[in-house]
Order: C-alpha cells, then sequence, then structure tokens
C-alpha cells in the first residue's frame, strides 16, 4: 500500500510510533496538534486509584452522559470531537484519494470512529481498540465507511 501522507499528535508515544511508520515509508510526519489526547485538566496524569470519590463519581456519570460533560478543567467529549473533526476534515481535503495515515490517542480515535460512523458519543463504550491498534476508515464515499477496527496482527510475532 502507497501511503501519502503520516500525520501525528505532537505527543511523544504518538510521534515515536508515526516516525518509525514514516521511515518505512520514505516520507515525513505532519505534526497536527488538534490529533492532541483530550485534554485532562485536573485529572492528567492521575492514576485511577488516586481519583478519589468525587472523581470517580464524576467519571461515572461522563461516561455516562452524551460527552457534554467537561472533565474538570479539561474539556468534554464532544470539544474533543468537534477539534479532532475538523483536523480530519482539513486532512482529507488535502490528500484526497490518498492513503493517509493518523497517528493518535485512544479518545482521539474512538470520537472519531463515532462521528465518521454517525454514532452518538454515547456509544463510545460500545468500540473497543487496544495500544498499538490500527484501525481504517475509508473516507472516499459520501459515508464513511469502517474497514478494520482495532487490528493488532502487526504486533505479533513470527
Amino acid at each position: 500500500m502507497e501511503v501519502g501522507a503520516i500525520y501525528s499528535s505532537p505527543l511523544k508515544r504518538a510521534l515515536d510510533t508515526a516516525r518509525v511508520i514514516a521511515d518505512s515509508h520514505q516520507l515525513a510526519v505532519q505534526v497536527e496538534s488538534d490529533l492532541r489526547e483530550i485534554e485532562a485538566g485536573e485529572l492528567e496524569g492521575m492514576a485511577i486509584d488516586d481519583l478519589g470519590t468525587n472523581f470517580s463519581q464524576f467519571l461515572v456519570q461522563w461516561r455516562q452522559g452524551e460527552g457534554l460533560e467537561r472533565l474538570p478543567g479539561g474539556e468534554s467529549l464532544a470539544d474533543l470531537g468537534n477539534r479532532v473533526w475538523s483536523a480530519i476534515q482539513h486532512i482529507i481535503g488535502k490528500h484526497g484519494q490518498e492513503v493517509v495515515v493518523v497517528v493518535s490517542h485512544y479518545f482521539v480515535i474512538l470520537t472519531t470512529i463515532c462521528r465518521a460512523l454517525g454514532l452518538p458519543l454515547s456509544h463510545i463504550e460500545r468500540v473497543r481498540i487496544q495500544v498499538g491498534s490500527m484501525s481504517i476508515l475509508d473516507f472516499r464515499d459520501k459515508s464513511p465507511c469502517l474497514v478494520s477496527l482495532g487490528d493488532t496482527c502487526h504486533l505479533r510475532e513470527g
């Protein structure tokens, strides 16, 4: 498969992964700040065990909502989805029919898949992906198609 471009979140893990992919295709990584993970605000860097009762209750409500509830000091899934969708639309507009690799993060990927398929963000928990997995969306038609979800075959040894 010939890749026409590679985009990445500016965050280290995604950018490191994008550089490995880019090297194998002799391409440069184009950093797109809107592909960064959800702004977690006060929750940034906190372990689940350290969140405490108030944050735990908030997270339960947040996960069961429509994606409109903002993380304390951060952004909502809806905010994230709008930010990322704008970046995805820009990439599609710039590259037309080319194959483009986008390397990003968990909630970025899930909100993009939901938006592409017309699913409300309340369905985000029905979509599961693993760290390092690949998901493929085909945007060539008016209605984007999910070709592959959470593929990890490239991570297997042998």
